[in-house]
C-alpha cells in the first residue's frame, strides 16, 4: 500500500503526463489514500480530464473535487446558445436518444432529464454535454425505462466483468434482485470500480446498481 506521499506523487505525475489537464491549475492533497483536488477549469471538460486522471491512479480510495470551472470571457456565451449547442451534440449523437432527453441550462449549469433505454445512453448524453463550450457543471438526472431481465442475468453480468481486461473479475462479488445489481470485492483504483459499475449497468434488464466496492486488498 502507497503512503500519502507517495500517493500525492503519483496523482501529480498523472495530471502532468495527461496532455487533456492543465495541471498547475489544480493543488492536491492526500490524506489516508483520499485525495483532494482544488483550484479552478476553464470549462467543465477540463475538469472531468482531471478528474478522470486522478481516477487511473492505483491506491487512490476516494475522491474530493473543490474545482470551480470559470469560463474566460472570450468563451462565455448565453444560456440560450449553449442549450442550443447541445441539441446539436446530441442531435448528431448516434447513440443518444435526443427526442428522449429534456435539457435546462441556468447560468451554464445544465441539467438533463427524460428517459432512456440503457445506461450507455445516460453516459452518452453526459460525454456529449460535458464537452459544449460555456457549460460549468452538469446534472445528469436521466433514468432508465424498466425491462424484466433474463433469468440468467446474474451469469451475464459475471461473464461481462470477465471479459474485460481492465478488471480483475475474480475479486468481485455479483449479487442480483429485482433488476438492482449489488457489487462488491477490492479493486485497484477508482477507474476499475467505475468500468465495473458500468459493465454491470449495460446489462439487459438492469435498472440500479449498488456499489460496495471499495480500492484496497
Amino acid at each position: 500500500m502507497k503512503n500519502d506521499i507517495q500517493l500525492k506523487s503519483d496523482v501529480e505525475e498523472e495530471l502532468q503526463w495527461d496532455p487533456a489537464v492543465d495541471a498547475d491549475r489544480f493543488a492536491i492533497r492526500v490524506k489516508n489514500g483520499v485525495v483532494t483536488i482544488s483550484g479552478s477549469a476553464d470549462s467543465f471538460a477540463d475538469k472531468h480530464a482531471a478528474e478522470e486522471a486522478i481516477r487511473r491512479v492505483s491506491g487512490v480510495t476516494a475522491l474530493v473535487v473543490h474545482v470551480q470551472v470559470r469560463v474566460p470571457p472570450d468563451m462565455r456565451r448565453p444560456d440560450e446558445e449553449i442549450a442550443q449547442a447541445i441539441g446539436d451534440a446530441l442531435h448528431w449523437n448516434t447513440a443518444v436518444p435526443a427526442d428522449a432527453i429534456h435539457v435546462t441550462v441556468e447560468d451554464g449549469a445544465v441539467t438533463l432529464r427524460g428517459k432512456v433505454d440503457q445506461d450507455f445512453q445516460r453516459r452518452a448524453a453526459l460525454d456529449a454535454v460535458q464537452r459544449v463550450r460555456g457549460v460549468t457543471s452538469v446534472a445528469n438526472a436521466l433514468t432508465l425505462h424498466e425491462v424484466a431481465g433474463p433469468a440468467d442475468l446474474s451469469e451475464r453480468i459475471v461473464k461481462a466483468l470477465q471479459r474485460q481486461a481492465v478488471l480483475d473479475a475474480a475479486r468481485i462479488n455479483v449479487v442480483v434482485a429485482d433488476g438492482t445489481v449489488t457489487l462488491y470485492g477490492p479493486l485497484r483504483n477508482l477507474h476499475e470500480c467505475r468500468a465495473a459499475r458500468e459493465a454491470a449497468m449495460d446489462a439487459p434488464g438492469v435498472h440500479a446498481v449498488i456499489d460496495h466496492l471499495w480500492v484496497g486488498t
